[in-house]
């Protein structure tokens, strides 16, 4: 199946059934947001994969009652810097460096004058900036997830400080963002599984100047 035929399979599923994603599809959809698109290839955020019962629980009860978070095989977390430090980026141009043969003088400039920028800047602002990256990468989770025929769900409905306390995120300087449960619809139970998929029309969504 080609993209297009994916992304109109693909819907946010309401209600899981359970079943186990094979790992190799997991693992597939890891890849896809490790190679996703970010501003300056910092990709300033991590992805907690969670499969613990115990833990997709605790996350049920801050997400208000959703039953995919633990109806679903995994439950990815995106959670985003809370800030851009100086340790941070230097880490991200040191590997980068490395990986391509530069000398550290190669991208200096680059990398000075982009510190600049985020350190004249709040640390709310730059959070919301780490945060429209981690959103890139769902983007590509959720192809990825549709290619795989696997369900998927974009939730935005949860605790967020709840959330951050469940998963000890700000000793790891990190706020949760999205969250994502991976696994199969139960189309017993799903109200939406057979509703036809509905989206802006392109004359309206898309102006051509």
């Amino acid at each position: 199946m080609n993209v297009l035929q994916n992304l109109k399979w693909r819907y946010a599923t309401k209600a899981m059934n359970g079943q186990v994603v094979p790992q190799e599809k997991v693992d597939y959809i890891l890849d896809a947001i490790q190679l996703s698109a970010s501003s300056s290839g910092l990709q300033p955020y991590e992805v907690l994969l969670i499969t613990d019962p115990e833990v997709k629980a605790k996350i049920r009860k801050v997400a208000y009652d959703q039953s995919q978070i633990t109806d679903a095989s995994h439950v990815l977390v995106f959670a985003a810097w809370d800030q851009y430090t100086e340790e941070r980026v230097n880490k991200v141009f040191k590997r980068n460096n490395i990986e391509r043969g530069l000398d550290d003088s190669a991208t200096d400039a680059y990398r000075t004058r982009l510190l600049g920028m985020f350190q004249a800047q709040s640390q709310e602002e730059n959070f919301t900036h780490a945060a429209k990256q981690a959103y890139i990468a769902l983007g590509s989770a959720l192809v990825a997830a549709a290619e795989q025929k696997v369900d998927s769900t974009p939730m935005e409905g949860f605790d967020n400080k709840g959330l951050d306390e469940v998963l000890n995120l700000k000793e790891k300087g990190l706020k949760s963002v999205i969250v994502l449960p991976l696994g199969y619809r139960d189309e017993t139970k799903d109200w939406l599984v057979n509703m036809k998929k509905v989206r802006t029309p392109k004359e309206e969504l898309i102006t051509q100047i």
